[in-house]
């Protein structure tokens, strides 16, 4: 069990660490499709859930799993996909991009002002901004926020492939009788 996790879940972190790595440094030009983008992929990274679970039924299940231990199968592979994604950031974000927050909260205040908010909306924006950008500093909640972009996704994932996949072995009593 522990070498299907490993693999899938490895495979499965790498794509989303290397779609997130791709697709950062044009994140202005791509603007608001950027958010289609990054869960597209974060979805193409777990369809390595539903892959493990089924190998993992094929290999070592002898052809069957029950909805547990596929859930327990498919949500391991979402957790090391996830941390993938998280160190991921963590990286990018302190090491190649600290003042991405000081940009986004520039530019939520600068569409606020085009659309014609009020001086009392926009500061309330700004104060936002400022109380975010702090809040991002700290690592540990840095990474609490990036882990429940991709999780939801993930365990929504698991929970499909795991009742999809499942399929039990029949029992004695459940067998046709015959004649």
């Amino acid at each position: 069990m522990k070498k299907t996790i490993l693999t899938f879940g490895l495979i499965s972190g790498v794509i989303s660490s290397a779609m997130m790595v791709g697709t950062l440094p044009f994140l202005e030009k791509i603007g608001n499709a950027g958010y289609v983008i990054g869960y597209t992929s974060i979805v193409l990274s777990f369809l390595l859930v539903y892959f493990g679970i089924r190998s993992y039924r094929e290999t070592n299940g002898e052809g069957y799993i029950t909805f547990a231990r596929g859930f327990g199968v498919g949500i391991s592979i979402t957790l090391i996909s996830c941390i993938f994604y998280v160190v991921t950031w963590e990286i990018i974000y302190f090491k190649f991009m600290p003042h991405m927050m000081d940009q986004y909260g520039a530019g939520a205040i600068e569409k606020l002002r085009a659309s014609g908010a009020s001086a009392a909306a926009i500061q309330k924006q700004v104060e936002a901004a400022q109380h975010f950008r702090e809040m991002y500093k700290n690592p540990f909640y840095n990474a609490a926020m990036t882990f429940i972009e991709p999780f939801p996704v993930g365990l929504v994932i698991t929970l499909l492939s795991a009742a999809i996949l499942r399929r039990t072995a029949k029992t004695p009593a459940t067998l046709p009788a015959t004649s």
